[in-house]
């Protein structure tokens, strides 16, 4: 049953600091991980990339959650996604470098830094003329009546092979700077995709310990190459909203009702302090990961909920309030005064309000900088632009010009 959702006026809440495990975050606002697709051609960060991550530091959260970056040349979802490798991790710590320097100078703080570690999947599109998707099986919701060649489904030698290219880029994580890495297990692509291949046969499909082979395999893999200190964690869906056998999270022959015990029992295997929490896809049902009603809220709100009561000695952190634009601030407060989960990310509003954070803080949010949930940015990515907001950033509003408007 739902709950209305907890609105409160308390936002003093949110500067509170949390420590989990050797980490302390100065408060409990998060930017969430948002793809800008402005890298240099073989996955460096850019001098946009540059620019978006020093206005998100002088932005004041104490969570930033660096976008999905590549372990491999193939995984990555467009010529300009980032892909972290031993030829350009210097650049990465430059990264980390310049945004703990502009936080420390802009707000006086130190920010948690996560890297999220990706395998783009069915979208991968590496060379930026065709995509060359990689899957884990065939899935009609998204292939309709013609199904991908046999030749894209990843073996599981492959697989194997990629459990090892996560360590290693954690390794490299590790060695730019960040605080933890992020095994991305979200909106369809490649790990996310596993969690919910019951069609598929072999040692990655099927059974529950199967399709959580790879997840289980990958953290234990990471956590052997890395600091004891390093976080270990995932952005992952705990819910895909699409019907079984195609879906994770879901109830078997109930349409799309959610049924959060694999979730949970997957999270007792892998055990992370931190965990971000999101749903859905962006590609298949948009609403339920970017809400666009106060339906949409309550539901990530109480699934959310749901794990954080689960696991309390775990760093939850919540997603989807951007909808609530002025008011988030005041959702946040009462997800943390309530319980819903101890932090809390914006995804949206980041683009369009890169100060977010500072002012709630300071209770002087500007309703005038708030995102309107009008996708332009996501309609930049898919024009194969570099993306930001389209309406609140004049750099981004000239590509949206000339790009994404009718002659």
């Amino acid at each position: 049953m739902s709950k209305p959702l907890p609105f409160s006026s308390n936002t003093g809440i949110l500067a509170q600091p949390l420590t989990v495990g050797a980490h302390t975050f100065p408060n409990r606002l998060a930017i969430q991980p948002m793809e800008g697709c402005d890298s240099t051609t073989d996955g460096t960060p850019g001098e946009l990339s540059f620019r978006r991550y020093r206005r998100y530091a002088a932005g004041g959260a104490g969570l930033i959650w660096i976008e999905a970056v590549a372990v491999v040349n193939e995984g990555r979802a467009n010529p300009w996604h980032m892909y972290i490798n031993k030829n350009n991790v210097d650049t990465y710590a430059r990264l980390v470098s310049e945004i703990r320097e502009t936080a420390l100078k802009e707000c006086g703080i130190n920010p948690v830094l996560i890297l999220q570690a990706t395998h783009a999947g069915r979208y991968s599109k590496p060379h930026g003329t065709e995509r060359i998707p990689v899957i884990a099986r065939n899935n009609p919701i998204f292939e309709g009546d013609t199904a991908l060649p046999a030749e894209c489904i990843i073996s599981d030698d492959e697989l194997k092979a990629l459990e090892e290219d996560f360590a290693s880029a954690s390794v490299l994580t590790q060695q730019a700077g960040f605080d933890g890495v992020d095994i991305k297990a979200c909106h369809g692509y490649l790990v996310s995709e596993l969690l919910a291949s019951h069609t598929r046969p072999g040692l990655y499909g099927g059974d529950f310990e199967n399709r959580t082979r790879f997840m289980r395999n990958t953290f234990d893999a990471v956590r052997a190459v890395v600091n004891k200190s390093f976080m270990v964690t995932s952005r992952m869906n705990i819910y895909d909203a699409y019907p079984y056998p195609y879906g994770f999270g879901v109830t078997q022959g109930r349409d799309i009702e959610p049924d959060l015990s694999e979730t949970i029992r997957l999270l007792e295997i892998i055990k992370p302090e931190l965990l971000n929490i999101t749903m859905g896809n962006p590609y298949q049902n948009s609403h339920v990961n970017r809400p666009g009603d106060i339906q949409g809220v309550e539901r990530m709100c109480n699934l959310t909920r749901d794990i954080q009561i689960a696991f309390p000695d775990m760093a939850v952190v919540g997603s989807g309030v951007s909808f609530l634009k002025e008011r988030s601030g005041e959702l946040a407060a009462g997800y943390v005064e309530t319980g819903v989960c101890k932090i809390v990310g914006w995804g949206r509003m980041s683009f369009a309000y890169p100060n977010f954070a500072r002012d709630i803080l300071a209770g002087n949010f500007d309703k005038k900088q708030t995102c309107l949930c009008c996708a332009g940015c996501t309609k930049l990515m898919r024009a194969g632009q570099s993306t930001g907001c389209a309406i609140r950033d004049d750099v981004y509003n000239q590509l949206f010009k000339q790009h994404c408007t009718a002659n």
